[in-house]
């Protein structure tokens, strides 16, 4: 096994990856830093996300700088601002026993004048966003003309982003370069254009097939109707006690609405997106660094620089278009050496993308089962039991409470102690999901609706409540809707047709939840009024038939002229 002393490193930088706990090089390192530090040729390196390219060419880019020169010396383009955090940080703790080397990040979203008057002061590394660095090129702040080396970081993805334009000017400023370091995950025609435009018999160093995933992430997906993809996902996050994680949406909007569903329904949750300024985006991802948040919703943009090395699962809320998109975002779980889980929750119509990542990746999916209710109770219960087991006790100052504790609990049995303690977070889980349904698809769409119906209670039954409000006082299906699944944790199976008239209301319950609903209700008071809640008689089948073919033109309507 190759170690990093053996790739020609500095005793100081070997110091500084040793502090951070690397002890050996992965391929994509092994491969990329003897040939860095050895050669002024271009390089071009194609490796997946997660595979440590910022330590491949960071570590040969510090070897390289003279730190008596106060000039810029490299220059390192990343597609996004997270990226670009991350790897001037990583560039400072490679070097933290080396020679204090300035390295500035600059990027949009950030006082430009506090990074004009970082550069000024003399930096060695800039780390940049392409579009702010241009802006500083027209500023004539960011000299260039001193650059030996310049690295293009997931090139495929700056140019995904549109960034060519901004990528052409800059490599065009740096006119003085030895050499430029290509990293990208694939080389779309877009990456080799500028790999013939601007390198020079680019050496290639192929880390690994064409999308090829990572052998320690195992992959699973879950088939679920549209409007069932959120109660699975709230169902498998349930059924994964410590879960942390990425949750993945196609869009801005998809990963704003997620996120704003899991953090009122009490999960430890939050979103990354573009439409967060800079220090909201800090402020996030260092509360999920530091596991202060459980799940982080993001786009895939947002998602670029997220360098966490223990997450435990990522889950895509869909399939992205693109295979290689997947590749990157299973790639953030499963690193350094840890085992990682990449699910999909989706629908049946992508159950052949699956098959064709499949094909591509030479990979395997595992096609699971959602949860029902009892699993993630299950689930639940013995994480609680572990939890305390394996609960640290601090003896010296929990004693002198123990007395008082001892005479509040002496009439229970050690039985009765052990299901009250394993209650008191069980009995939240088994409130929601007592007879919750099964949302899994099994055979046709109409067959799974009547499966449903009958799972979504004990028997099935469904029971009519009259509510005294209305349209006048501001109620509207929608939100009642909502008030009955959030506020009540009524499963939507268990809730029957709403019926909102201007002075009062009736709505179909399944009966298991009626009394608390009732209840619940009548706690509240509306306009003044206080609400009462009476069982309704169900509208007669006779009564029912006649305004039905009144409605939609049955025998008493078919000689009246049609209303459209």
């Amino acid at each position: 096994m190759t170690a990093f002393k053996e790739l020609g490193l500095e005793e100081a930088l070997l110091q500084g990856i040793a502090a951070l706990g690397f002890e050996t090089p992965t391929p994509v390192q092994e491969l990329v830093i003897p040939t860095a530090l050895q050669t002024n040729e271009d390089l071009i390196a194609l490796a997946q996300t997660g595979t440590g390219k910022t330590a491949a060419f960071g570590l040969p880019l510090l070897q390289r700088i003279d730190p008596a020169e106060k000039n810029v010396q490299a220059l390192i383009l990343c597609p996004t601002r997270e990226l670009c955090v991350q790897v001037a940080k990583d560039l400072e703790s490679y070097s933290q026993y080396a020679h204090h080397y300035k390295v500035v990040a600059v990027y949009g979203g950030a006082s430009i004048e506090t990074q004009v008057r970082k550069i000024k002061a003399g930096a060695q590394i800039i780390v940049a966003t392409p579009g702010r660095l241009v802006d500083l090129l027209v500023r004539q702040v960011a000299r260039l003309d001193k650059v030996s080396r310049i690295v293009l970081d997931e090139a495929d993805e700056m140019l995904n982003m549109g960034f060519k334009d901004a990528v052409d000017m800059i490599l065009e400023a740096v006119e003085n370069r030895q050499s430029i370091w290509l990293f990208s995950a694939t080389m779309p025609r877009e990456v080799r254009a500028i790999a013939s435009t601007y390198m020079r018999n680019p050496l290639e160093l192929n880390v690994g097939q064409h999308n090829q995933i990572n052998a320690d992430i195992e992959h699973q997906y879950f088939v679920c109707h549209s409007a069932d993809r959120y109660a699975a996902l709230k169902r498998i996050v349930d059924a994964t006690p410590g879960i942390y994680g990425l949750v993945f949406c196609r869009t801005r909007s998809d990963t704003k609405e997620i996120a704003e569903q899991m953090i009122r329904d009490g999960y430890n949750a939050d979103a990354l997106h573009g439409d967060l300024v800079q220090s909201d985006r800090d402020r996030v991802m260092q509360r999920f660094r530091e596991r202060n948040l459980q799940l982080l919703i993001a786009t895939d943009v947002a998602a670029r620089g997220i360098d966490v090395s223990d997450i435990s699962h990522v889950i895509n809320y869909g399939l992205p278009d693109e295979i290689e998109v997947y590749t990157h975002r299973s790639g953030r779980t499963g690193r350094a050496g840890r085992k990682g889980i990449s699910i999909s929750i989706i629908t049946p119509k992508f159950e052949e993308k699956i098959r064709q990542i499949e094909r591509r990746t030479k990979s395997t999916f595992a096609k699971m089962t959602i949860p029902t209710g009892y699993e993630v109770c299950e689930s639940q219960l013995f994480h609680i039991i572990q939890n305390i087991h394996d609960q640290e006790v601090q003896h010296a100052e929990i004693e002198p409470f123990l007395p008082r504790v001892y005479e509040a609990l002496k009439d229970l049995s050690k039985e009765e102690l052990i299901k009250r303690f394993a209650s008191v977070e069980f009995n939240r889980f088994l409130s929601y999901y007592r007879n919750a349904p099964d949302i899994n698809l099994r055979g046709s769409g109409k067959d799974r609706k009547n499966s449903r119906n009958d799972q979504a209670g004990s028997n099935g039954s469904m029971q009519r409540l009259f509510v005294n409000i209305g349209l006048m006082d501001g109620i509207n299906k929608k939100d009642f809707l909502q008030l009955l699944i959030r506020e009540f944790r009524v499963p939507k199976p268990a809730i029957g047709g709403i019926d909102i008239k201007k002075s009062y209301m009736h709505f179909d319950i399944e009966h298991t939840f009626s009394r608390d609903v009732r209840r619940g209700l009548e706690e509240f008071d509306i306009n003044g009024r206080r609400v009462k809640v009476n069982e309704a008689k169900p509208m007669p089948e006779k009564f029912d038939k006649k305004a039905k073919d009144k409605k939609f033109g049955g025998k008493k309507a078919q000689g009246r002229k049609k209303a459209y």
